[in-house]
Formats: structure tokens, C-alpha cells, sequence
């Protein structure tokens, strides 16, 4: 069945965060309402919990330690072939409006035109970042929320606005086409600067904060692995006072409220135009945020907060439900070109991923196994994440692993690697990572190749100068009316 499809993609939601997840106060009716009509995928992660890689990873349908986009000074420059070539292979029409963090416009990435684009730094992104080991001295304190944490207005906003309106008017123009099409969305919201809409912000101002969970301030002590990027990003010992720290959360929760919005006009236009009868949706986001849990915000960890991503599929022909099979980014590669009409080569051994169209009409298998893997800021070693059920393994190069049951432990707050009980089940979780990939030579190749890159802008003293040191700055988009 050929269908249009609308591919909506945020930036650090925690799936945790909707409605339709069970959360008791956050309010996305859209993305519920969305859920409610299409499949849920409860289960779904990231190949890797930070953008540049796991936008890759999501163009190419291959995880990071195939494509070596390792961190985000190594974006997607076209190779290998994304979704988006085999559609113009196949004469459909795709386009990109808002963020995508790939290098520049100047790459063929698999798009006939990208409206208001969003890519690294100057096409090489932060390099800083590519700097492991040893680590920069450097601390970045406030950097990673903001400055004005709150109620107010940032670029972020206006752009999610601007995405928002040029996504509205390419719909519209799109049903007076009659062309089939796949369009790519990229909103922001609601990754940092924690700055919300104070309409937004309102929603929430009143709310008792539910308490962190396994905050180091009540004698929780962190993995030592997570403990080095914590200590190289302090975004707890950022905040000037408590009042400020609640005002993280309220604005974390007001930005998913704010994305929420954004995606109800653009599926409204969609039903508006008459495109809806013939298009499917898919929602999801990079990977997720930590708000808080163990003293963390941003991403960057194994835990669920930060790799697990929401995942919403509906339209014409998809059943209403909740599919428990885990799946993660790499599946939307053949799943695009499965409702699309366009079909996926015989043998395609370098992508693992399987369509979501399948798995929805299948039954559960919570055993499939996922992968994540984090090669980035902050960190001196690859850390790997194995997830089969009900387990969920940590392998951190040169550090002793963690294993969670997420049946009995579902907020891994139990690590069971050092009980002698479960070494049969820790095993078998390594060699299932095994299986996909060698940790230790995977390891090396990202850090030699980021030493190269390091040593090709001038060393590490240039480099520590390369890139945002904070959100990537949003393009300036045009003038338009408050959504």
C-alpha cells in the first residue's frame, strides 16, 4: 500500500513524558490523540543518546559504529545511502523542513530541498567534544540549560514557530500538487535551553515537582563512568537556587507541552488539506532526556531516560494498538520505504532494521535485541547498551558493567552485575554484544578517529575552541505570528 508519509522528529523527549505513557500530569493531547487512532511502541530506543550520531543512524538505517558518525563533530555528509536517495531513486518527492544536524546544505543527503535547515557549526560541529582521553580541563556549568531558565522567549522557540508555519504551508501547497511525497519535520523542542513559552510555562507553574530519583544529594553514588561525564558537565551545580532548579522542570514539561502544540497544527493542516486519508505519521525523537534522575540533564547516559525515544506510527492501513517488541531509529529506515510503496533490496545485511509495518501485525517479542552506543562528550570510553527482556546490560570499556531487570526494575535503581547470581545472565548479555560488535576495537576506532580530526584542525588546544559550546544555534527564520 503506497501511502504519503510525515515523519515528525523532536529533540530530547523522553517518551516518558506524554499522556499516552501513563505520565499523570503532563499534558500532549495531540501525540495522545495520535497514539490513540495508531500504533504505540512503548519499547523504542535510540542507536545512540546524543544527536549527530543518532540522526545518522536514523538517515542510514546503520548503527554508529558502522557509518563512525561517533559524536557530534562527525555529522551525516551523504554516505552511506539514506532513505531519502532510495526515494528519489524511486521519483517520490522528499523534502526536510527544520532541524536535521547533518553537515551543511551543501551535502546530497537524500533530500530534493531542505526548507530552514538546522546543521552543525559551521560544518564540523564541536569538535571540543571529540577530545576523550584525556578529557578537556574545561567544565561547561550553565552552558548545557541556559541562562534563562524559565518562562520566556529563546531562538529555539521562534524556530520551532517558523518550522511549524513552513511545515502548515508545505502541506497545504502539497494537496494542490497531487504529487506523492515523504517530508521530514525537525522540531527542537524540547532540548535545552530550558526556556519554555510562558503560555506553556503556565500550565504547570503550581505543580508539586515529584522528587528525583537517586539524587547523589541522598547518598546515591553514580557508576564511575557516568560519574566522569557528570563531573565534566555539572548541570545540577549550575542553578543559582532551588526556585531556579524547579524551574528546569516546569520548563522541560512546558517545551513537551509546546512540541505538543506545534505537531497538533501540523496535523491539522494535514486533515485540513485531505492529505490525512492518504498519509501516514510517524513521530519519534533523537533520543531522551535525564530531567534530573541522578543529578543529570541532557542525555549522554545508558539509562532509560536518556536512550529509550517515543514512537508513534498511524495512518491509512495501521492498525490501533500497542506493539511491546522493542525497536529503535534504525527500523524507520525500511519502515519510510515500506509505506512509501518503495521496496527494501533482497539483501541488505548492513542494516539491521525491520519495518515497523511488520512488527505491529506481529506478535510481541519482547526478547529482540537493541543496541545503543555512546561515543561522545564527556566520556573516556565507549559505553554499549544491550536491552533484551527483561534485561538491560551496561558495558563501559575499562569500567565494570551494570544489569538492570526492567520486569522487577523498571527505574534501574537495582544494579545486579556484582551479584554472583546473575553472572549466567551477565554472560549472556555480553556475548550478545559480542555478536554485534567487538567493544574494545570499536573503542579504538572512534578514538583514533577522532584524534585524527583532532589533530587535523591543529591540536587539541585549537580544538577546544571549535563549536557550541551549549544548544546549537537555530537559523533565523522569517517573521511569523504566535502560534
Amino acid at each position: 500500500m503506497k501511502r504519503n508519509v510525515l515523519i515528525l522528529m523532536s529533540d530530547e523527549h523522553s517518551p516518558k513524558f506524554m499522556g499516552c505513557s501513563g505520565h499523570p500530569f503532563i499534558r500532549t493531547p495531540n501525540l495522545d490523540a495520535l497514539a490513540a487512532r495508531g500504533m504505540r511502541f512503548p519499547n523504542a530506543y535510540t542507536p545512540s543518546p546524543i544527536c549527530v550520531p543518532a540522526r545518522a543512524a536514523f538517515a542510514t538505517g546503520m548503527r554508529v559504529h558502522q557509518t563512525r558518525n561517533w559524536d557530534n563533530a562527525s555529522p551525516y555528509r551523504g554516505k552511506p545511502p539514506s532513505w531519502g536517495h532510495r526515494l528519489q531513486a524511486q521519483d517520490i518527492r522528499a523534502e526536510s523542513i527544520g532541524k536535521l544536524h547533518y553537515r551543511s546544505t551543501e551535502d546530497d543527503v537524500g533530500f530534493d530541498r531542505e526548507h530552514l535547515p538546522m546543521h552543525v557549526v559551521g560544518g564540523y560541529g564541536m569538535v571540543w567534544g571529540s577530545i576523550r582521553d584525556p578529557l578537556p580541563t574545561t567544565k561547561l556549568v550553565r552552558r548545557m540549560l541556559g541562562n534563562n531558565i524559565g518562562p520566556g522567549d529563546s531562538p529555539y522557540i521562534q524556530y520551532d514557530r517558523g518550522v511549524t508555519a513552513e511545515a502548515v504551508r508545505w502541506l497545504r501547497n502539497a494537496a494542490a500538487d497531487n504529487r506523492p511525497f515523504v517530508l521530514y519535520v525537525g522540531l527542537v523542542a524540547p532540548h535545552f535551553p530550558l526556556t519554555a513559552p510562558p503560555e506553556f510555562f503556565e500550565l504547570y507553574k503550581d505543580l508539586e515537582i515529584p522528587d528525583s530519583k537517586l539524587h547523589p544529594s541522598t547518598g546515591y553514588v553514580r557508576h564511575p563512568w557516568v560519574q566522569t561525564y557528570a563531573d565534566f558537565i555539572p548541570t545540577e551545580e549550575g542553578f543559582v537556587d532551588a526556585q531556579e532548579r524547579r524551574n528546569a522542570f516546569l520548563a522541560y514539561y512546558a517545551l513537551c507541552s509546546f512540541l505538543d502544540h506545534n505537531i497538533g497544527l501540523i496535523l491539522d493542516a494535514l486533515a485540513e488539506t485531505g492529505l490525512a486519508d492518504n498519509t501516514a505519521i510517524l513521530y519519534t525523537s533523537d533520543h531522551g532526556d535525564n530531567v534530573g534522575a541522578r543529578g543529570l540533564w541532557g542525555k549522554s547516559t545508558l539509562y532509560q531516560e536518556s536512550v529509550q525515544v517515543p514512537m508513534l506510527m498511524a495512518g491509512p492501513g495501521i492498525d490501533a494498538g500497542i506493539s511491546e517488541t522493542p525497536v529503535d531509529l534504525l527500523d524507520l529506515y525500511p519502515t519510510i520505504l515500506d509505506l512509501a510503496g518503495v521496496p527494501r533490496p533482497s539483501e541488505d545485511t548492513e542494516r539491521p532494521g525491520r519495518s515497523l509495518v511488520d512488527i505491529a501485525s506481529e506478535p510481541d517479542h519482547p526478547p529482540r535485541v537493541m543496541l545503543s552506543e555512546y561515543h561522545a562528550t564527556g566520556t573516556n570510553s565507549a559505553g554499549f547498551m544491550v536491552r533484551s527482556w527483561p534485561w538491560k546490560f551496561h558495558y563501559y570499556v575499562g569500567h565494570r558493567p551494570e544489569l538492570f531487570n526492567l520486569e522487577e526494575d523498571p527505574e534501574e535503581c537495582r544494579d545486579l552485575a556484582a551479584d554472583p547470581a546473575f553472572a549466567p545472565v551477565l554472560s549472556e548479555m555480553e556475548r550478545l554484544l559480542r555478536r554485534i560488535c567487538d567493544p574494545e576495537d570499536v573503542d579504538l576506532q572512534a578514538k583514533r578517529d577522532q584524534a585524527t580530526l583532532v589533530e587535523a584542525v591543529g591540536g587539541r588546544d585549537i580544538a577546544q575552541t571549535l563549536g557550541s559550546k551549549g544548544a546549537t544555534p537555530a537559523p533565523a527564520v522569517p517573521a511569523c505570528p504566535s502560534a
